[in-house]
């Protein structure tokens, strides 16, 4: 990993990551998770402020960047919940099947290499009667802004962690075999469209 990656990126992300319209969405979709919590691209964790003490047990953190890791010491700190590092990418969850309640997935499906693979991973570590929460930015359905997505894209991932502006979310947790239970859709304010189109709801097992 590079001195762009490890040094500067994180600062970056957690940043863009953070403003005040996206937390506020953070803020609707975290306090949702109960049980054993599988995060998926924890970052600096701004995440932790959000979930409830009360319904969630545990949280998994999957980061596999170091310099998020360490981003996120001031907010493990002071985390209301325990909180284990898991630090594979997102293609590679070390957990057992069926072994967690909630997955959370919050601006982090933009960035995975392999989504199909992550997200059988994670449709195999959920428990049947689990959920899995999502807050994503991609692809928008207006014509215009997606050109300007797919034009942006090769270059914005270069600079922005792989991070994808026109990925499908909904349709690729579909792909993955997920039924989407509660799905909303929205431009988050005082945001470039490009970025700001944004998934948010629950997915779940489909029944046996």
């Amino acid at each position: 990993m590079g001195f762009y990656d490890d040094r500067i990126l994180p600062h970056l992300i957690d940043k863009v990551c953070s403003v005040g319209q996206v937390m506020k969405l953070r803020s609707q979709v975290v306090p949702r998770a109960t049980g054993i919590v599988l995060e998926v691209g924890m970052g600096s964790g701004v995440n932790l402020a959000f979930y409830d003490p009360n319904n969630v047990s545990l949280v998994y953190g999957l980061e596999p960047s170091e310099g998020m890791r360490r981003k996120a010491r001031t907010n493990l700190a002071k985390s209301p919940v325990k909180v284990e590092w898991v630090d594979l990418p997102g293609e590679e969850i070390p957990l057992a099947d069926a072994s967690v309640d909630t997955i959370l997935l919050t601006f982090t499906l933009c960035t995975i290499p392999d989504w199909h693979k992550a997200l059988g991973q994670m449709m195999r570590v959920l428990r049947p009667d689990g959920q899995l929460l999502f807050c994503e930015h991609g692809r928008s359905p207006d014509t215009d802004i997606e050109k300007w997505q797919n034009r942006i894209t090769p270059t914005w991932k270069k600079i922005a962690g792989g991070c994808h502006l026109n990925r499908p979310i909904a349709e690729y947790l579909l792909e993955a075999g997920f039924e989407l239970k509660e799905l909303n859709n929205l431009y988050v304010p005082k945001t470039p469209k490009v970025a700001g189109y944004i998934y948010h709801g629950v997915a779940v097992k489909p029944a046996p």
